[in-house]
């Protein structure tokens, strides 16, 4: 019986074997076959030799894929559910990292979360019933930045420089042009992998966005940034006004009304939201590019125009959405005019007062400015303190102002004190400023204050003035023009408007007025002026009716205005 029972086993032995043989016969053929036809799809020799692999495998591990013949467990072990693998050939599976087959063109991939992980990809963990991460190589994913492969990434700077791991990382991809796929795991007794992807060549040009005074800081504080980011494009906040970009505006005007559903804009309605543009430009050649400030605009106007019961969008409701976005804004700016409408904040709207004028101010809130008058005085004694700026005697000026200042010290000097000394003591105050003052706008007004002062000429309180001055005794442009006209009419028209009140300017700054309408039509009307100046002695002629006077040849006397001297 033994010898039969060992004789037995060698039968069965050489069945098996042959068994396998006839499996290998019928089954080899066909698997050599079909890898034959997978690999005449690809030249790559690293996709070859892995498709040799995997035949190799297939052929030594049949019995594999074979149906396998479960035995139904007996005892109490039958109880217990059988727990199967979740995949029992997932080392034959394709772990396809990146699919740009549907990419047209070159890929575009704009991330706007720049996380290590998000950018670099990672390697995926789960956690088994033991406790035990366990990982495989199904589980590389890509990130953006291998996505972005052969075409562009974009990321936000700030963003980017914000994220741990995600700014050197990306040097170093850039630097090297080559991505490690790996999970970033700063605490590395925690989530330490066995695995190490091979490094995947890569050409991705990547654009960042950001701020010039991040990427002067870049510039100057990295010296890997500057020699990786070689290309630096600005963005203006403006273009011109042509017929071209109007018509792209009215193309963007049309864009924002079709993707949020608005009413449609008729040609009024374009024109308004275009003024507004030119408006927020600062200048009448140029619209602004601030694109989501227009687009708000477009959608408040479209809801006032839909509550108007009007089944288009004209001008009188951008006019309405742009009224009623500024009172939602402009609490502070109110607060100020009642204070002047109750006397709390004294300025003067009509009258002559000697040694007194009233400036311009702007107010910047940053998401609205508007402009107000300023009392502006100056008082002055025989001395040789010259011009004294209280402002900057209580640390309340700012440099630009104390430039501004000295500036004027220099224009006198030049225009009075030729041939003696200017033996004078002139103190200039801005009245009931206590914040600080900051530019040169005023440095023009004070000039005047201190001219009226020594003359004991009166100036007018109905002509509010703005405008920087040379030590030339020439009028220089100035910022918010609109801003200070409209806030000196606003007292004006609380007040009362005369027909002789106004606001010098400037005359550089006559192609940035960008006035509301009811400005304009305060004009057109006679009810308000606004005076273009170039000069100081100009500007003289305006404020005192009288002629500013001229230097005689042997330089020793003036007449008209300066002759009281």
């Amino acid at each position: 019986m033994e010898d039969i029972f060992k004789e037995g086993k060698e039968i069965v032995k050489e069945l098996e074997k042959a068994l396998d043989n006839l499996d290998r016969e019928a089954i080899v053929p066909l698997i050599k076959d079909m890898m034959q036809e997978i690999k005449a799809k690809y030249e790559d020799e690293k996709v070859l030799g892995y498709l040799d692999e995997v035949e190799e495998s297939l052929i030594t591990h049949l019995d594999r894929f074979k149906p396998a013949k479960e035995k139904a467990p007996e005892g109490p072990i039958a109880l217990l559910p059988v727990i199967k693998p979740e995949d029992e050939f997932w080392e034959y599976r394709i772990n396809v990292v990146v699919d740009n087959s549907e990419t047209k063109t070159v890929p575009i991939v704009i991330e706007t979360n720049p996380s290590y992980k998000n950018l670099f990809g990672t390697i995926e963990r789960v956690a088994e019933r033991s406790g035990v991460w366990r990982t495989d190589f199904n589980r590389i994913k890509a990130g953006s930045f291998l996505k972005a492969n052969d075409g562009y990434l974009v990321v936000n700077a700030l963003d980017l420089l914000l994220e741990p791991g995600s700014w050197q990382s990306l040097k170093r991809a850039l630097k090297y042009r080559q991505v490690e796929i790996g999970a970033y795991d700063p605490f590395y007794l925690l989530g330490a992998s066995a695995m190490k992807p091979e490094p995947i060549e890569t050409h991705v040009d990547v654009v960042m966005i950001g701020g010039s005074h991040l990427y002067h800081l870049l510039y100057q504080l990295d010296e890997d940034f500057k020699r990786i980011f070689k290309v630096k494009a600005d963005f203006d906040s403006v273009m011109p006004k042509d017929d071209q970009n109007i018509h792209q505006y009215a193309c963007f005007i049309k864009k924002i009304c079709d993707d949020d559903k608005l009413l449609p804009f008729e040609k009024t309605g374009v024109a308004g939201v275009v003024e507004f543009g030119v408006r927020v430009a600062g200048t009448q050649k140029k619209l602004s590019t601030r694109f989501t400030i227009i687009a708000d605009l477009v959608r408040e106007s479209s809801y006032w125009a839909q509550n108007a019961g009007s089944k288009v969008v004209k001008h009188e409701h951008v006019e309405k959405a742009i009224e009623e976005w500024i009172k939602r804004v402009s609490l502070i700016e109110d607060k100020i005019q009642e204070m002047i409408e109750d006397g709390t904040i004294m300025i003067d709207s009509d009258g002559k007062v000697v040694g007194q004028i009233n400036g311009l101010s702007v107010y910047d809130l940053g998401e609205y400015a508007f402009g107000k008058p300023t009392r502006i005085t100056a008082r002055t004694s025989m001395g040789r303190a010259g011009v004294i700026n209280i402002e900057r005697e209580a640390d309340l000026s700012g440099r630009t102002h104390n430039k501004g200042v000295l500036i004027l010290g220099g224009y006198l000097r030049g225009k009075y004190a030729q041939n003696k000394p200017l033996t004078v003591s002139a103190s200039i105050c801005f009245e009931q400023s206590y914040s600080g003052v900051e530019g040169d706008s005023a440095s023009s007004t004070e000039v005047y204050a201190i001219l009226s002062s020594l003359s004991g000429i009166p100036l007018r309180q109905d002509v509010a003035v703005t405008g920087s001055i040379n030590q030339k005794g020439d009028i220089q442009p100035i910022g918010g023009v609109n801003e200070k006209i409209e806030g000196f009419y606003q007292v004006c028209k609380a007040n009362g408007l005369t027909g002789t009140q106004g606001v010098m300017i400037p005359h550089q700054n006559v192609k940035e007025l960008m006035l509301r309408n009811e400005v304009v039509d305060a004009v057109k009307d006679g009810k308000f002026r606004v005076y273009p100046v170039k000069s100081v002695d100009q500007c003289i002629v305006i404020l005192t009716g009288m002629k500013a006077g001229e230097r005689k040849e042997d330089g020793t006397s003036f007449w008209g205005f300066s002759g009281r001297i």
